[in-house]
């Protein structure tokens, strides 16, 4: 079998950076991309298996160019995993109107653009394809200080399951969250940003102090997570939704209970809206 190509975003360090060494171990080819490619080192890259390439998710044309050096080295494109984001942590209230569309920006318009792209590129390739969108259980689950950050996962995770239900199956394109728990990567770290306006009314709660207590004591191990990736990546029928690590495990089991319990505790109220004689198509 041909080696499959894998273009990921946010390659500069986390799952990004350990996917593009599980896909070269498996002896698949990688375009790995960062906002400064130049700054991108992974071993075991030759001229053959890998191209480094700037790609900020905020600029089409940038998502444009990168796929264009991807076809034009490679001739295809197999999987396309969108993995680029950051968190953004503090109460509602102390968040500025622009750290909250910056968040948008990055984290859901970005990943549709490059959805939009990966979708016209597999689509034209008649070879099929898998998008991979790296969520989170915050995706499905809320969370305090996190308000937004989950917002723009659960937008990811709503307009991904509506686009799969769009696609003729004989295109062969399969779309993916992929919803992690706590993982030893940068996210909580380095890469994320805080309120810039704390409220004093949130005296009970210090979003910075949180994270930095979190950081480095994560259940998750990003290398085994991106083994996880690339098992979906390479499925025959790969999963409109998994979650990634234990953590998110007990959440999401927790979640889907409470969903069926409240679904039921209410039917009454539910069923209670048709109009007289209605009757629901078959």
């Amino acid at each position: 079998m041909a080696p499959r190509v894998f273009l990921i975003t946010g390659t500069s360090t986390g799952f990004g950076a350990e996917l593009v060494k599980v896909v070269l171990e498996n002896g698949d080819y990688v375009v790995a991309t960062a906002r400064k490619s130049s700054s991108l080192s992974f071993p075991g890259t030759t001229d053959t298996n890998s191209l480094l390439v700037d790609l900020d998710v905020t600029d089409t044309s940038s998502i444009n160019k990168a796929f264009e050096a991807a076809l034009k080295k490679f001739k295809k494109v197999d999987v396309v995993v969108n993995n680029a984001g950051y968190g953004l942590s503090g109460e509602f209230e102390s968040l500025s109107e622009k750290q909250i569309r910056t968040q948008m920006e990055v984290n859901f318009f970005g990943l549709i653009n490059v959805t939009r792209r990966a979708l016209e590129v597999m689509r034209e390739q008649k070879t099929g394809g898998r998008i991979q969108q790296v969520t989170s259980v915050g995706g499905q689950v809320g969370f305090p200080t996190y308000s937004i950050y989950c917002a723009s996962k659960w937008a990811v995770e709503g307009f991904s399951e509506a686009v799969q239900k769009e696609q003729k199956p004989e295109w062969n394109i399969h779309l993916t969250c992929i919803e992690p728990g706590g993982f030893r990567t940068d996210w909580a770290g380095r890469s994320m940003q805080f309120g810039e306006n704390k409220n004093p009314a949130y005296d009970h709660i210090d979003a910075k102090a949180n994270a930095k207590k979190r950081n480095g004591t994560q259940a998750g191990d990003p290398a085994k997570a991106a083994k996880v990736f690339y098992e979906l990546a390479v499925m025959k029928d790969p999963p409109m939704r998994c979650a990634v690590g234990t953590d998110a495990y007990a959440a999401l089991t927790n979640k889907v209970k409470e969903y069926g319990e409240n679904v039921k505790r209410f039917e009454k109220q539910t069923n209670s809206t048709d109009v007289d004689g209605y009757k629901a198509p078959s």
